[in-house]
């Protein structure tokens, strides 16, 4: 990423597509895995609007929490409702 960022600096109007390509080869990197690390880093840095590395893990890991609550209020529910039927014989099963 950081010779695709030097190339660029060195000659402006190289585009992000040619500098990828050129240093892609040089490296034996693919040059689709080179430009997305290459648009990352830039989301990273605040130069392109996107979804920056920390923030896709924060959702992630909020993802995983919400799920894990929803599991555990089904088994709460499921165990009021198995103790209520305890407690007052009138309900039905």
């Amino acid at each position: 990423m950081r010779l695709v960022r030097e190339a660029q600096e060195q000659d402006p109007d190289l585009s992000l597509n040619a500098a990828v390509v050129r240093i892609g080869q040089r490296v034996g990197v693919n040059k689709d895995t080179l430009r997305g690390w290459c648009k990352q880093a830039d989301i990273d840095a605040g130069r392109r609007p996107g979804t920056t590395t920390s923030d896709a893990q924060k959702i992630k890991d909020l993802e995983a929490e919400v799920h894990e609550l929803k599991r555990a209020n089904e088994i709460l529910l499921a165990a009021s409702s198995f103790f209520a039927r305890e407690l007052d014989p009138r309900l039905p099963w």
